[in-house]
Order: C-alpha cells, then structure tokens, then sequence
C-alpha cells in the first residue's frame, strides 16, 4: 500500500519540533543532551500489545520527517530526517504483540521531542482500525458504516476515517473522515429533515430523492412515527427504484408499534432481529426485494455477532461509539546506544524482517 504525502496531514510543524505537544520530560531530555553536547546513536523500536492492525504510521513517519530536530550542514540548518535511519511496517498491516513496527536508528536529539506524538498517532488509529476490522469480521461481508463523528471531537475525524476506510468500512459520514483517499461523506434521510417536514417520512424521503438522488444512494431513517414496517412500506412505494435502502433505529427502550401488533407482549424493543425479518418480510411482500436494510443505534461487535448468529436480514451495519472503545497504546524504547546494548530491564532489540526502510 502506497504511504500517504507528510503534506496530507497538515501538521503544524514547528510547534510539533518546538516540543508543544510533547511531554515535558522528552523536551528537558533533548534540551539537557544538547546543553550537556551529547549526541548519542541510539536504536529506538516501538510495539504494542494486542493482535491488532498498524493504523497512524504514516502519520507517525510524517511527524518524524518533517518534524525532525536540524542539523549544522554546509554553512545552514538541514532537516534531522536525513540523518536518520527509519524503518516501519505498512500502514493496515496485520501486527502481534511485542513485534516490532517502527524502527528508528540515528542521534536520539534528533527525535526525542517526537515520541508523544508519533505513539499518540499510532495509538489512536490503530484502535480505530482494530475495532472496525472486528466489525467488519463479524457482519460476514455486509457492509459496515463508520458513524462515530458526533461522539468525539472533530479535530479526530481526518485520521479516523482514514483507518475506518483501510480497515474495511464501507462508508464514513463526514466529508472530513473521507478526505485522505479523495472520497466523501454518505448519510440517510435523518430525523430532522423528517421532523421539519411535518413528521412525513415520506415527504422528506421525496424531496431528498428529487435534490440528492443523483449524488448519493437514498437511505431513509423510518422510525420517526415508531412504526418502521409500515413506514418503510409508505417510502418504498414512493420512491420505488429510488430507494436504496432504509434505515432501522428504534430506540433501545422503545417497542416498534408495529413489531408489537404482530408480536404482541413477545416483541422486544429496540432494533432487533425479529425487528429487521418483519420489515424484510414486509419489503418483499410488496415487490420492494431491492430495498435494502441498514440497522443502527447502540450496535456493538456483540451485537453483530447476535445478528448474523440469527440470521437476521439486515444488508449493513451503522456503528458509531463503539468503534471508538477500547485501548491499542504504543511503547518505544531505545535498545541500543552507540552501538551496545542499552535497554532497560524487561526489553530487548526484537530485529524483524518485515520491516520496510522508510526513505
């Protein structure tokens, strides 16, 4: 996979070199060493502990090439990065614990300032793109959408997206998620639009299809009246071949009216299985088989997994917080010093053959 251009990322470089985002301790390490002129060889290498897959890197790399100490060459100041030895692992790669990803050979003043950075980088998405793969695994090759934008600050979006893309979802919902591999957002028919239009699905559905119908495929949310097979029928002979899919997102502490009048005291709340097979049932019965079903609100892996172990006809999977759960942290040590062993007690130079030197 070809890496990603430094300038993708839009770092602010020379707050990232002046150590702003950095730990203190790192900052105070780079500047004794330099007051001290101690200019030490180091071998520095980085891992984690899970299976997992390697999201961040490129960032990382970027952080380290351009945000690189400089260097006295030539009568001026030369980038850092040059004199510096860096191999790392693809950005996606499949990775085990303890194994090495990046791997950083060179004058330890050069970068000591960017460790909180390029780990923060590769912590964060590799979670993103751990969490999705496992999503993705678990739908057995229905489609999963990335949704997690509304519950965490916008800065993350560039990068998570990214990972949610390389990982395998299918969809992200912002414009900003999808922005570093050209693509853009996608979103259905949302309450609000419904809301503002009357509480009329159908007449919301309507003017969307008219005004958007030829950019994106029209998904409708259908559980504004709280009777999702009813309405998805109403939007379904609406809008007919312009339809591509409808939405389920009946609130975990609600039972859908409808699911109730079939089920009765039996129906159980939330989007469920019996939930997705009624309005499966219904779609079908009414010549509608091409419409399909996105299911949504609260959706974890467990929840996936119940879905496909009941064979529940839902086409895709919307996830939004849940994808945003968990920990994937990084650790770097320096293992060698001029040349010799120098890793502290517990950790050692772990060589790997899979590593790619980084030019």
């Amino acid at each position: 996979m070809k890496r990603l251009d430094p300038k993708v990322f839009r770092l602010p470089v020379e707050r990232i070199r002046s150590g702003w985002y950095s730990d203190a301790y790192f900052n105070q390490t780079k500047r004794l060493l330099e007051l001290e002129g101690r200019h030490p060889n180091v071998t520095m290498q980085v891992f984690q502990r899970h299976d997992s897959l390697l999201g961040g890197i490129d960032e990382a790399l970027a952080v380290l090439r351009l945000c690189s100490g400089r260097t006295r060459e030539n009568g001026g100041w030369e980038p850092g990065w040059a004199k510096l030895e860096v191999s790392a692992l693809p950005e996606g790669a499949e990775i085990s614990p303890l194994e090495t990803v990046l791997r950083i050979d060179g004058d330890y003043t050069l970068f000591a300032h960017l460790e909180t950075v390029y780990l923060g980088c590769m912590a964060r998405r590799s979670l993103i793109m751990r969490n999705v793969r496992a999503a993705v695994r678990a739908a057995n090759g229905k489609q999963i959408f990335f949704f997690p934008a509304r519950h965490d600050h916008w800065l993350v979006q560039t990068g998570d997206g990214y990972s949610a893309h390389v990982a395998g979802a299918i969809g992200v919902s912002t414009d900003a998620q999808a922005s570093w591999w050209g693509g853009r957002g996608i979103g259905t028919v949302p309450h609000a639009l419904i809301a503002v239009y009357g509480g009329d699905t159908v007449a919301a559905a309507q003017a969307f299809a008219r005004r958007f119908g030829e950019e994106v495929n029209v998904t409708v949310l259908v559980d504004f009246e709280n009777r999702s097979i009813r309405t998805a029928l109403a939007v379904a002979d609406a809008l007919g071949e312009r339809l591509w899919g409808v939405r389920l997102d009946t609130a975990a502490d609600l039972v859908d009216a409808d699911l109730r009048e079939l089920l009765g005291e039996n129906a159980p709340p939330g989007v469920s299985p019996e939930l997705v097979s009624a309005v499966r049932e219904a779609l079908d019965a009414h010549g509608h088989g091409h419409v399909r079903i996105v299911v949504s609100g609260g959706f974890t892996i467990e929840r996936i997994n119940e879905f496909e172990q009941r064979a529940a006809p839902a086409d895709a999977y919307g996830l939004g917080s849940a994808l945003l759960r968990g920990s994937n942290d990084f650790t770097a040590d320096i293992v060698t010093v001029d040349g010799r062993p120098g890793a502290k007690a517990g950790r050692q130079l772990r060589p790997n053959p899979r590593l790619e030197r980084v030019l």
